[in-house]
């Protein structure tokens, strides 16, 4: 489950520009509401409508991207205005660990850039990316999506605020 922000998308782009390697292919700028969500099997009309449901309880956000974050092997831009709803899908989900317990229980909602590449590689995208920003976009919806052979495909839309 995942939160768009194309206002990100040169972000992702500057990464690219570094090495290709470092963005994961086919998903757009966004922060992760919750990875690995359920399998396909399991994507009941309960499951959609109590998307659809939570999404509902939040208005659209406003999220200003104003920090580059690295750690051995990554690079983020924190998201904390989303937090509140990232915490909300992992608390409806309690069943699921985000990122299968990698980061604990609640996870500090952020924007991938890069994943992989040494500490050389993270501060020539570190360069690239800091003059980006600061970037704002507005949340609008949380998008369920699955990983499948032809790509990242899109499951369910729920606007935030109904």
């Amino acid at each position: 489950m995942v939160i768009l922000l194309p206002a990100a998308e040169p972000i992702l782009a500057a990464a690219r520009r570094v090495d290709p390697a470092l963005v994961r292919p086919g998903l757009p700028a966004h922060v992760t509401a919750l990875y690995p969500f359920l399998p396909d099997a399991e994507l009941t009309g309960q499951v959609l409508d109590a998307a659809r449901e939570l999404a509902a309880t939040f208005a659209p956000t406003d999220v200003p991207l104003t920090e580059f974050v690295t750690a051995p092997g990554f690079a983020a831009i924190p998201a904390p205005a989303l937090q509140p709803i990232t915490d909300a899908v992992c608390n409806r989900w309690p069943s699921v660990q985000p990122y299968g317990g990698r980061f604990g229980p609640r996870p500090g909602a952020h924007v991938t850039v890069a994943m992989g590449g040494e500490a050389e590689v993270l501060e020539r995208v570190a360069a690239e990316v800091r003059p980006l920003l600061p970037v704002r976009d507005r949340a609008v919806e949380l998008q369920l999506v699955a990983l499948t052979d032809r790509g990242w495909e899109p499951r369910l839309s729920a606007p935030f605020g109904g």
